[in-house]
């Protein structure tokens, strides 16, 4: 990813000057294994455990629309590996939208990229309590669950307020217990492969493009999280290095999980049940090994993902508006931080997550909850967009002298942009629509806060 000589970075912040210092004994920076477990960890949550069953009625063709995706998310990653490698403070896209295009684009892409982690992390928890309630019956009592929802959002926050070392020791133990059983199914499952029970190429009669499409704007999700090493740039071990390492390996390590993952329950579920399966991986295990106890080990292991995975969310929701509010892009209060850690906005998002939690429950109807959810699928991409965007601004202008390294940043970059661009059209014309609302919302507080910003000035 280093390449000398090619770019002119900016001077690092204050904060960074000496970025091997700990602030104290409870902050530490992430060295490249664990920036690379924030990666792996945040883009596979709990998703990966439905994702065989959910497409498989396209049939086969949709491995090549894994193909297709990855290529997209690695060229997004190596769009934020190079970006950092250029400015490699906190903040990930805020920061490089806002040294591109200036505050307004900034404050776009933080409170957008704040709007779906907040969102995202009351639906996770949401999600986590059905895979507990096979292990402990919750779901039977509306506010059992909705404690245990608040309990699993809560026990992450916990870690992050205790400061960075403790964030980034459950980040790696919960990726290894995590991958443990994922990769029992995607390697073990290739001993028990059997080819006959894979069904049709094309089993949605769709056209080629068609099928690869559809089954595409269900997989395009899962890749959300490529940015997280990022968003925390500031906390990893020489960022300009290992922040676009941590990028690539922990993208193209989710993606390996994914498509093994997905071959094997393939070929050790029968297409026939594989449809209808609300437990693929459960499925695979008992038709690898026998019994039933595949339910309750997948269950634990999605258990485990998804509270690694709300860790790491939980830390990235803090480190955005930390950044924009270093700039008097947000209010003032979630630029505090203590071992580490913006507490302030650990504790306004966590505090948000579970109030749209408890009104999930309380209002008996996940209606509203699911169209919050797939609003934010539309707000992730907005920091995406500006991010490839400033890319793009930073070749154009000219500061690259090396026409070969010039033309595969280009191509990368248009890449990404694309990819970009079509996780916004997979999220449907519904949630672009209410997407759209919410960030013309936060165009008031950006008036708000301007307004008080020169007012000081």
């Amino acid at each position: 990813m280093h390449d000398s000589g090619t770019v002119t970075a900016p001077a690092p912040a204050p904060e960074q000057a000496n970025p091997t210092a700990p602030t104290s004994r409870h902050a530490r920076r992430f060295g490249l294994p664990v920036a690379t477990a924030l990666v792996m960890g945040n883009i596979i949550g709990g998703g990966i455990f439905l994702l065989p069953a959910s497409v498989a009625p396209f049939g086969t063709i949709s491995l090549v629309s894994f193909g297709v995706l990855t290529v997209g998310a690695i060229a997004l990653a190596l769009v934020f590996g190079r970006l950092a490698e250029r400015d490699p403070r906190t903040g990930g896209p805020y920061v490089y939208a806002r040294e591109a295009f200036g505050d307004f684009a900034g404050f776009l892409a933080a409170w957008s990229y704040w709007i779906t982690t907040w969102v995202s992390n009351a639906a996770l928890a949401v999600a986590a309590v059905g895979y507990l309630d096979v292990l402990i019956p919750v779901n039977d009592h509306r506010w059992t669950a909705c404690l245990a929802a608040l309990a699993v959002q809560w026990l992450p926050a916990l870690a992050n307020f205790a400061g960075t070392r403790y964030v980034g020791a459950v980040q790696l133990v919960s990726t290894v217990l995590k991958f443990a059983p994922l990769l029992l199914v995607a390697v073990g499952g290739l001993f028990f492969f059997d080819a006959g029970n894979l069904g049709p190429f094309r089993a949605s009669g769709d056209s080629a493009i068609g099928a690869v499409s559809a089954s595409a704007a269900i997989l395009l999700f899962s890749y959300l999280g490529v940015e997280s090493a990022a968003v925390s740039a500031g906390e990893v071990r020489d960022p300009r290095r290992n922040v676009g390492r941590a990028t690539v390996i922990g993208t193209a390590g989710a993606a390996l999980v994914y498509l093994l993952g997905t071959l094997a329950v393939f070929g050790t579920v029968a297409h026939d049940e594989l449809v209808d399966s609300s437990a693929p991986f459960s499925d695979a295990v008992n038709a690898m090994f026998g019994g039933s106890w595949g339910g309750w080990a997948v269950a634990l292991a999605a258990l485990v993902s998804m509270t690694g995975c709300l860790n790491g969310w939980t830390l990235l929701s803090a480190q955005t508006p930390y950044a924009a509010a270093k700039d008097g892009l947000f209010p003032a209060a979630f630029a505090r931080r203590k071992r580490g850690v913006p507490t302030v906005g650990v504790a306004v998002t966590v505090v948000l997550a579970s109030l749209l939690t408890v009104y999930n429950y309380t209002a008996g109807t996940a209606k509203v909850f699911e169209i919050l959810v797939l609003v934010t699928t539309f707000t992730a991409t907005v920091p995406y967009l500006l991010a490839t965007a400033a890319q793009i601004f930073h070749l154009v202008r000219g500061e690259q002298v090396d026409k070969a390294r010039l033309l595969r940043d280009a191509l990368v970059a248009a890449v990404a942009f694309g990819f970009s661009m079509w996780l916004v059209a997979g999220a449907g014309y519904a949630a672009v629509y209410q997407g759209v609302l919410f960030l013309f919302a936060g165009v008031l507080v950006y008036a708000w806060l301007a307004a008080r910003r020169q007012r000081t000035a």
